[in-house]
């Protein structure tokens, strides 16, 4: 019998190692994931990146399970080792704190990671194919309606902003029988703000997260609600999530009704909601913002309902109103 056994070209499917991480950096990375594959550090760690302090007493998180001291001291000396803790003892009490150098990579674990490992499933990509092949030119003719309506702005603009807005959107997706409506209401905000005076009317305030899917929808609604029109509130993410987390649309639909939080929805971060805001309020989402002379910036850390309990939602949306609140006093006297 003849011997048919094909022996591929060896230069042709050698798969290349030039941009594999190194060794070292495996090593060091693996150590990291594998102190952090357990649930109590994880809320741990969720804790003490989201106390306003900026730090966390062992007294604080041993009030997380009904575990012994011995066992949450163990747990958090396991994140020391590895660098993404740094404590210090106070009297009695040891504080912990996220190290300098492993803020950025906490924050895309928490604010990123976690949440997109938890969403639901996407729509099927043959369903979403065939959808996407139709929706261009229903996009153009939404342009061209808005085009014919907005007279007062240059035809080219709205076009260029609706298919931009579009494009923004379907990006992250998770299913399109929305998007023509969708497309519509981001473009006409997008096409205020790029008219808005900011020296002039009412103060606008934009929160901004990573997903756009929990904090900072909530507290876009919350300032609206308590502020009765004398101060209006927006949101965005830096990198959108598919759909706003159930657990926060139950709190929008308390705070708004059912028909408006049936339509929130996650939204891009553009320079001009910015650069029309008078506030711009961080959570969680780190330098992302540009910086626009005669905006004023804050960052809250606060804790992502997305990932919370029930408790710790409840928790969080009474956070959030406290600080929204005090922002109100400051807009409003």
């Amino acid at each position: 019998m003849t011997d048919t056994t094909v022996i591929p070209d060896a230069e042709a499917c050698a798969p290349s190692s030039t941009h594999a991480i190194g060794q070292d950096a495996a090593t060091t990375v693996a150590g990291a994931l594998k102190s952090l594959a357990d649930p109590l550090r994880l809320r741990m760690l969720s804790a003490i990146a989201t106390d306003p302090r900026g730090e966390s007493c062992v007294c604080d998180l041993a009030e997380l399970a009904e575990v012994s001291q011995p066992t949450v001291s163990h747990h958090l000396k396991v994140l020391k080792d590895t660098g993404i803790l740094a404590s210090e003892r106070r009297g009695t009490w040891v504080w912990y704190r996220i190290t300098p150098a492993r803020q950025r990579a906490v924050a895309a674990l928490l604010d990123a990671f976690a949440p997109a490992a938890v969403s639901g499933e996407p729509e099927q990509p043959e369903v979403r194919a065939e959808a996407l092949r139709d929706m261009d030119a229903r996009v153009t003719r939404l342009a061209e309606e808005l085009a014919d309506e907005l007279t007062g702005l240059n035809r080219d603009l709205v076009i260029a902003i609706v298919r931009e807005s579009y494009a923004g959107l379907v990006r992250s997706a998770k299913v399109t029988r929305h998007m023509i409506p969708l497309t519509e209401r981001f473009a006409r905000q997008r096409l205020a703000d790029l008219t808005r005076d900011r020296a002039a009317g009412t103060p606008q305030v934009l929160f901004v997260c990573v997903q756009n899917a929990g904090r900072s929808q909530l507290a876009a609604a919350l300032l609206n609600q308590l502020a009765g029109g004398t101060v209006i509130a927006r949101s965005a993410g830096s990198t959108p999530a598919s759909d706003v987390h159930p657990h926060v649309r139950s709190l929008l639909t308390e705070i708004e009704g059912e028909p408006e939080a049936a339509t929130a929805f996650p939204k891009p971060l553009t320079d001009d909601a910015v650069r029309a805001a008078d506030v711009v309020i961080t959570m969680g989402c780190g330098d992302v913002c540009p910086i626009i002379p005669g905006v004023r910036y804050e960052d809250w850390a606060v804790g992502d309902p997305a990932l919370a309990s029930p408790e710790g939602v409840a928790a969080i949306r009474d956070d959030i109103e406290t600080r929204v609140r005090a922002l109100l006093t400051t807009l409003t006297t």
